[in-house]
C-alpha cells in the first residue's frame, strides 16, 4: 500500500517532515511506501516552490483542498499553534491519519479535539534520541536503583534579542502559554517517558521582556523588529516541581529568554545506585553512573550504538553522530508504521493531550501559588 501524504504549512518545520517522508526508505527497508501528493500555504508562492523543489503532485494555497482528497491518507500539520485545533479537528473528522507538531492547540481540550478514527502521532522529537531511549531502558531495568530525585532542563536563546519581533509566537491568543507550549510540553513529555506519570505540580513563570518591535512584515522565523513596541503576553521562563506518582521528585526549567544558552535541552536522573546525564547538544552520549559505594562514584560516558533505539538504521558504529532531522525521520517511520500496522508507534495524541494537561495544572498552580493535583490515569 502506498500512503498519500499532504503537508499542511511549509515553513521549517513543513520542510523537516518533508525531507523526513523522502528519507524514510533510506534508512528502513520495510517502511511502507510514500507518495507525496498535495501541499498547503497560505503565504502565496511558497507552495508552489515546495512542489517544485520536493515533487509533490500539486499545490494550493487552502488546506481545505487537501481534506477530501482520496490520493491523500496521512497528513503532516506544521502550522503555529492556533491551528492545531481548528485544522487538526478537521483532518481528523475526515478520516486522515495525522502527524501533528507539538503541543497540539493552546490547551488540553484542544489537543482532545483531535480525534478521529485515523493514527494521530505527535512531535515529541526528543524522545527518540537513541541515548535517551537507552536511557529508559537503564531506568525500567533497576540499574540506578529507584529513582529519587531529577532535574530536567530545556534553555535557549532564540527570543533573548529585546529587538526580536512581537511574532505570534508572544501573543495569548495565538502563541498560548509561551514557553510552557513551546519548550516546556517536550520536558514533560521526557519526564514521563523516562520516569512515568506526574502527580502534581507547582510552577512559577515569568515575562522577562515585556514589550517587543512589531514586525515590519510577516515573520517567518525570529528576525528583528523595527515598528512600534506591543505587549508580551505570555511567559519566557518556567520552573516547576514535580511529584512522580512513584515518589520522585523532578524539577524543570525552561527559558526562551536564557543568554548563552543555544538548544541547552537535557537532564540528570538521580537514583538510589547511580545516575544518567544526557545533554542534546552531545546527542549520541549517555552519562552513566553506576556502583556499590555510593559515594565517589565516577561517570562514564556510553555512546549510543546499533543496538540502542533506532541507531543501528543511520550508523553502524557506536560513536558517530546524528542530528536533530534524523530524529524527525525516526518520527516519520514510526508514524508511517502505526498507519500499516493499525496501532500506535511513538508519541501519540494521548501523550499530547497529559502533556498540555500537565501544562494547564502549571498555569493554575501560578494563578493559585500552590501545588496543582493532576487527574489519574485510567
Amino acid at each position: 500500500m502506498v500512503i498519500g501524504v499532504g503537508v499542511v504549512g511549509f515553513g521549517w518545520m513543513g520542510q523537516v517532515h518533508t525531507r523526513s517522508y523522502l528519507r524514510v526508505p533510506h534508512h528502513y527497508a520495510d517502511a511502507p511506501p510514500v507518495a507525496l501528493v498535495a501541499v498547503a500555504d497560505d503565504v502565496p508562492g511558497r507552495a508552489p516552490a515546495a512542489a517544485t523543489r520536493y515533487g509533490f503532485l500539486g499545490s494550493t494555497l487552502d488546506w481545505h483542498d487537501l481534506l477530501d482528497d482520496p490520493r491523500i491518507q496521512a497528513v503532516s500539520i506544521t502550522l503555529p499553534n492556533f491551528l492545531h485545533r481548528e485544522v487538526g479537528a478537521a483532518f481528523a473528522a475526515a478520516g486522515k491519519h495525522i502527524w501533528i507538531e507539538k503541543p497540539v492547540g493552546l490547551s488540553a481540550d484542544d489537543a482532545r479535539a483531535v480525534v478521529g478514527a485515523g493514527q494521530v502521532a505527535v512531535g515529541f522529537n526528543y524522545r527518540n534520541a537513541p541515548a535517551v531511549e537507552k536511557a529508559r531502558e537503564l531506568l525500567h531495568g533497576g540499574q540506578i536503583g529507584k529513582v529519587t530525585h531529577a532535574r530536567f532542563r530545556l534553555l535557549s536563546d532564540y527570543a533573548a534579542h529585546p529587538d526580536g519581533a512581537l511574532s505570534w509566537r508572544f501573543e495569548r491568543e495565538r502563541g498560548g502559554n509561551g514557553v510552557l507550549g513551546d519548550l516546556g510540553s517536550h520536558g514533560v513529555d521526557l519526564v514521563r517517558y523516562l520516569l512515568g506519570e506526574i502527580d502534581a505540580v507547582f510552577a512559577d513563570t515569568a515575562i522577562f521582556l515585556p514589550t517587543r518591535p512589531r514586525p515590519a512584515a510577516a515573520t517567518a522565523g525570529h528576525e528583528r523588529g523595527s515598528g512600534e513596541p506591543g505587549p508580551v503576553e505570555n511567559d519566557d521562563w518556567l520552573g516547576a516541581l514535580l511529584r512522580m506518582t512513584n515518589g520522585a521528585r523532578v524539577s524543570l526549567e525552561a527559558s526562551r529568554v536564557a543568554v548563552a544558552e543555544q538548544n541547552h535541552y537535557g537532564f540528570e536522573i538521580h537514583g538510589t545506585a547511580g545516575a544518567l546525564f544526557w545533554d542534546f547538544r552531545r546527542m549520541g552520549e549517555l552519562g552513566v553512573s553506576t556502583g556499590s559505594s555510593y559515594q565517589d562514584e565516577p561517570v562514564r560516558t556510553l555512546f549510543a550504538g546499533p543496538l540502542d533505539g533506532e541507531f543501528g538504521a543511520f550508523q553502524p558504529g557506536s560513536g558517530i553522530a546524528m542530528g536533530y532531522d534524523d530524529l524527525k525521520v525516526i518520527e516519520a517511520y514510526r508514524f508511517l508504521r502505526s498507519i500499516a500496522d493499525g496501532r500506535p508507534h511513538g508519541a501519540t495524541l494521548d501523550d499530547a493531550i497529559r502533556s498540555a494537561e500537565t501544562l494547564d495544572a502549571m498555569e493554575r498552580s501560578v494563578a493559585t501559588g500552590g501545588w496543582v493535583s493532576l487527574p489519574r490515569v485510567q
